[in-house]
């Protein structure tokens, strides 16, 4: 059975996700990583402390010195990772409810564990932990200074002048989460002025759920709106995400941001990595700039794996990313970073508002369905209904994961939830009965199984 999804292990806490098993992923990770110390970290979740108690006791039984950072986002801890050359642990369930809390591993690099070696430590969860002699075991200490070199190394890393000389109003929706502790700050140095909502570091998520959806951030969309804020900026409960809404209010599609960012940094002979349910808005950008489009399973973990691969290969991948806030720039880390993400966002903020920056990707549609299946029989029979569909389209047929059909104008998806009982149907396009039939027709083939 594979414990690790595509961005870690998830699950409620002390149910799903309980102490002992927080206990066992560290001892196989700790075996894995193969490092005299291991870095370790969580986001504010009220069952945070306690399954990083668990995990630095597993960590120390192999072996590992355990350097604990606190709360702090997740990319402080890649960061920290990076510079201090050491693996490490985040106690996370990034937008999850609040109930839910997870567990991300991260290589020395700074940059999540690729499918493979996620695989490994699997495969050592089965095996007898690799426990060391009693006075082998490590210790553990705390650092204090991750946040502030997180801090310092964002600022050096995007382009502060032009952020500064555009005299920024930006409002942040840290949702309670550990982007808290370091966004607000941080846009206040590079000279913009802050306002805040939901910005107290509180793992029960008062103000809003963790997911920075639209529905979820309506406080943002009227603080932005009413102190004539030329940006709002919201992040998931870990910060490695950064969802805008524009000046006027508007909540900006993920794959809106995602589009505009991309169309700043293609050129021709690059490319961009992005999940099977890519917009067709980012297609459209990549064929424009004389880019192309590299897809994977959905979640960072495949992301990641594809990167490096087409890295290895010599190619030029300028950005990665999905519609749902999660953006890579591999030329500054290999790593979702929410508050980089807005950071360069505000730098296209310089010549134009959001809302003119996101106009030529506004105009699209999207239909989802979802098919619910009470047996595996009805599953396969469903799974074999689409292969025919797909087989008989006149369409590019994609089966990275899932059946996605692109016809150049629209494209369809049809793929089993990794999670629940149901396949998910997407269908994008131009125009909105386009993307309905598409879809429809994708539902009727599945039902009729």
């Amino acid at each position: 059975m594979q414990v690790f999804g595509s961005s870690g292990v998830r699950g409620v806490a002390n149910e799903e996700l309980t102490p002992r098993f927080a206990l066992d992923v560290a001892q196989a990770a700790g075996s894995v990583f193969d490092a005299d110390r291991v870095a370790l970290a969580r986001d504010t979740r009220l069952t945070g402390e306690m399954l990083a108690d668990s995990a630095a006791s597993g960590l120390a039984s192999v072996g590992c010195a355990v350097d604990r950072l606190g709360v702090v986002p997740t990319p402080a801890l890649q960061a920290y990772c990076e510079r201090e050359s050491v693996p490490g642990v985040m106690i996370t369930a990034s937008h999850n409810p609040p109930e839910y809390n997870g567990i991300k591993l991260v290589g020395a690099s700074g940059v999540e564990l690729t499918r493979d070696r996620l695989d490994d430590v699997e495969v050592r969860l089965d095996a007898d932990p690799a426990r060391v002699d009693w006075d082998e075991t490590g210790e553990s200490r705390r650092v204090e200074s991750a946040s502030r070199h997180y801090h310092d190394q964002l600022f050096d890393a995007v382009d502060s002048q032009t952020i500064a000389d555009a005299d920024l109003t930006v409002a942040i929706d840290p949702g309670h989460g550990a982007g808290a502790l370091t966004s607000p700050d941080f846009f206040r140095d590079l000279g913009c002025s802050v306002l805040t909502v939901n910005a107290q570091p509180d793992g029960r998520f008062p103000g809003r759920d963790p997911e920075p959806i639209a529905e979820h951030l309506d406080d943002l969309a009227r603080l932005t709106r009413t102190s004539d804020a030329d940006l709002g900026i919201a992040h998931d409960g870990d910060a490695d995400r950064a969802i805008f809404v524009d000046e006027t209010g508007t909540f900006v599609e993920g794959d809106a941001a995602l589009a505009a960012l991309a169309a700043a940094e293609l050129d021709a002979g690059d490319v961009a990595v992005s999940a099977v349910n890519a917009s067709q808005r980012l297609v459209d950008v990549v064929e424009a700039a004389g880019a192309s489009l590299r897809l994977t399973p959905i979640g960072s973990t495949y992301l990641i794996t594809a990167i490096r691969e087409l890295e290895r290969e010599g190619q030029s991948v300028p950005i990665a990313g999905e519609g749902n806030g999660g953006i890579l720039f591999p030329n500054y880390r290999i790593a979702r970073d929410g508050a980089y993400t807005a950071a360069r966002f505000c730098e296209l903020l310089a010549d134009q508002p959001a809302s003119d920056l996101v106009a030529d990707y506004d105009d699209y549609h999207n239909v989802r369905y979802n098919v619910t299946y009470e047996s595996e029989a009805e599953r396969a029979a469903m799974l074999e209904a689409i292969g025919l569909q797909a087989e008989a389209a006149d369409a590019d047929l994609d089966t990275t994961d899932g059946y996605r059909l692109d016809y150049g104008d629209a494209w369809v998806l049809a793929r089993p939830s990794g999670t629940e009982p149901l396949v998910r149907v997407y269908a994008e396009a131009r125009d909105k009965d386009r993307a309905r039939e598409l879809a429809e027709s994708m539902v009727d083939a599945i039902e009729n199984a």
